[in-house]
């Protein structure tokens, strides 16, 4: 069965378009719903794997006009290498702005922010 763990490790190799660091680490993702497909083709023929559609709302690091149609389209490619995962929709959400306080320490660690005293601590 397909967990949100997975779909968030797959996310790992969606990379934000201006900071260097996934868009899970960077605490990017605001919402992931995984819903059976039930009109998947094979849905009902006994050993073909479940499919599932994804949903996913997130926001912005630096909301510019490429962002939205790069991630949508990093997201829908990673996701598409996954075998039970039939359709990805990506919504994003504006009115909750992202902050550098909601990377993750294993972000921190990958953009340097941990560690380094000459550099300014996010907290």
């Amino acid at each position: 069965m397909l967990t949100e763990a997975t779909i968030r490790t797959a996310l790992r190799d969606c990379y934000d378009p201006v900071l260097p660091c996934n868009i899970v680490d960077l605490g990017l993702l605001r919402a992931l719903t995984i819903t059976p497909d039930l009109d998947a083709p094979g849905a009902n023929i006994p050993g073909v794997p479940k499919k599932y559609r994804i949903a996913i709302a997130l926001t912005l690091s630096n909301p510019t006009e490429d962002s939205e149609p790069q991630l949508s389209a990093q997201i829908a490619n990673c996701l598409a290498g996954l075998e039970t995962v039939s359709q990805t929709s990506v919504t994003f959400v504006h009115d909750s702005p992202w902050t550098p306080q909601q990377i993750t320490p294993a972000g921190r660690r990958i953009l340097g922010l941990d560690g380094n005293p000459s550099l300014v601590q996010i907290r």
